[in-house]
């Protein structure tokens, strides 16, 4: 990251741009940092001015406790007015969770688009994240990084076995890394329901896709997300999971960004 901006709080955010065009902020998930990102920017920028940014308690920007989901919008905010004083916003997963936060708080946004925000679509899953919510929070304070990021990895779908896999992997003290800001993205995710009577406020163009070949539930919370908004439209990525790939992704976000 080359470039910084203080949020609200003094907070230092690091971020870079690339390209040249209309700003289009983009979001990171989960145990993800901006440099996840940096592939989907590559193809944006030949239209847009794309910003990466680390999120808070990850990468190279700063931490300031206590946390909450308004500071993170407050990052957003102070993004969005270092790159012009508007810019449209593109969220994935948890990430995509803060975007819809940042354009239902009236944020300086022109669009958003959001891909496969994990609301839960059944009152199991709302108990499961709930138990999570729990189990990660005992974690995180009796400082067992590892546990936390296990907790997450499960939450996900991952088998145990890929699990003991992973944690005897050069990536695991990156991800040990970043653990405590878990509790940031499942603090963004509420109580795992769909929000919409907040999101019935957007005043915005809200894009929310899914993939084809994700789980049943993540394509229905994303048509759940589109139809609460009012602007709100779902689309489909054929083949696509939760790992979408940037050279399906890009000319969607393209076309919509740029209309």
């Amino acid at each position: 990251m080359d470039k910084n901006t203080l949020s609200r709080d003094g907070t230092r955010i690091a971020y870079e741009t690339t390209g040249r065009g209309r700003p289009v902020i983009l979001v990171s998930g989960a145990m993800s940092t901006g440099a996840t990102l940096a592939p989907l920017a590559v193809p944006l920028s030949e239209r847009f001015s794309v910003v990466v940014y680390d999120r808070r308690g990850r990468g190279e920007s700063g931490e300031t406790a206590p946390y909450a989901v308004e500071r993170e919008v407050e990052d957003l905010a102070a993004l969005i007015e270092a790159a012009g004083g508007e810019a449209s916003l593109y969220g994935i997963s948890s990430g995509g969770a803060l975007v819809l936060q940042a354009v239902a708080g009236g944020l300086p946004v022109r669009r958003a688009a959001v891909y496969e925000v994990p609301y839960a679509m059944s009152e199991d899953g709302v108990k499961e994240r709930a138990e999570y919510t729990e189990r990660l929070t005992k974690a995180l304070t009796e400082g067992r990084r590892g546990d936390a990021v296990e907790l997450f990895l499960r939450l996900t779908g991952l088998g145990e076995g890929v699990i003991r896999g992973a944690r005897q992997s050069p990536m695991w003290a990156g991800m040990e890394s970043i653990a405590p800001s878990l509790a940031h993205d499942d603090a963004v995710m509420g109580d795992a329901r769909v929000p919409r009577s907040r999101l019935a406020s957007v005043t915005v163009p809200v894009l929310s896709l899914a993939g084809g070949a994700s789980p049943a539930w993540l394509r229905e919370a994303a048509q759940a997300v589109a139809q609460a908004v009012p602007e709100g439209t779902y689309r489909s990525l054929p083949g696509q999971s939760h790992m979408v790939e940037p050279e399906v992704l890009a000319p969607v976000l393209t076309e919509f960004f740029a209309a």
